[in-house]
């Protein structure tokens, strides 16, 4: 049984009815799970018209983490072997869930412990490239697209479009509340490579996924920006996670040397620049302190 996990926070109605559309018919379960929405969400779904939609509202924002779990704990109710979770904006393949379902198949019969597979996703928007990271030296990479190696070992993957294992999911853990957002899919994945898991980027599995809030150009290339309050959660995840025993070395020291660029980048191109730089700073103060759970000013 897969149960598909949507979370929602104001999503636009058009983009996530077509979501809805096109995952009901690839699952037996969709729970969505929302996050104090102000938009008629709960109308929406039920204009679609179908029984499998489990609707979860939550009193109030709780953080992409919290919901994640919350769709979690539902679906392993129902007593589904998969869970594949999605952001309200994201648009699947027809094909998604079965594609994504035999790659992680292969893997285990090679004698992998899978954490989770996940697909080659694009952003309408810009011309992103492959998306699957490795480590190389001191570098962070990209897979370019093998047809000999058409499942690739990743780093980590975004959680958007990610197929789970119940079982994985029972032996790692579920997502850290206390993240609230940002840096979500990057800890699980670190987390579960600790116990021996490997994720799998799925070139055939194919979605489309908005990346940040907007996005600038400069000099020709394309990329995301967000809210001053997103940089907040971004820098002090960031800053939390070099301090965690179970993240390598060689992650924290690739980081470590990306840190200042996307510090000046964002504090450079991002308007008001002055509330942007003082919330990256707030983040990271409070990343060395331990300072997690929900932004309270």
């Amino acid at each position: 049984m897969v149960a598909a996990i949507i979370v929602t926070y104001n999503p636009e109605e058009d983009r996530f009815t077509s979501l809805l559309n096109a995952i009901v018919p690839q699952v037996d379960h969709v729970i969505v799970v929302d996050n104090g929405s102000t938009v008629p969400v709960k109308t929406w779904i039920d204009a679609v018209g179908d029984r499998n939609i489990i609707w979860h509202p939550l009193d109030s924002n709780k953080g992409i983490a919290t919901a994640h779990n919350e769709g979690i704990r539902r679906a392993h109710n129902l007593g589904a072997k998969y869970v594949i979770i999605f952001d309200h904006d994201s648009g699947p393949a027809p094909d998604l869930v079965a594609t994504l379902i035999a790659a992680l198949q292969q893997k285990e019969a090679e004698g992998f412990k899978v954490a989770a597979v996940g697909p080659c996703y694009s952003d309408p928007r810009r011309n992103n490239p492959p998306p699957f990271l490795y480590m190389s030296g001191l570098r962070m990479k990209r897979r370019a697209y093998d047809p000999a190696q058409p499942i690739v070992p990743v780093i980590y993957l975004i959680t958007s479009g990610s197929l789970i294992p119940m079982a994985t999911l029972d032996e790692v853990g579920g997502m850290r509340d206390a993240l609230f957002i940002d840096y979500v899919d990057l800890e699980w994945g670190l987390r579960a490579n600790a116990k021996g898991y490997q994720s799998f980027g799925v070139f055939a599995g194919k979605m489309q996924h908005n990346l940040g809030d907007e996005t600038a150009t400069v000099f020709g290339y394309k990329f995301a920006l967000h809210s001053p309050l997103r940089h907040y959660y971004m820098f002090r995840n960031n800053i939390w996670l070099w301090r965690q025993s179970f993240v390598p070395l060689q992650w924290k020291l690739i980081d470590a040397l990306r840190f200042p660029i996307r510090f000046v980048s964002y504090a450079v191109f991002s308007k008001p620049h002055g509330k942007h730089i003082a919330m990256m700073l707030r983040g990271m103060l409070d990343g060395m302190r331990d300072k997690l759970g929900k932004y309270n000013p």
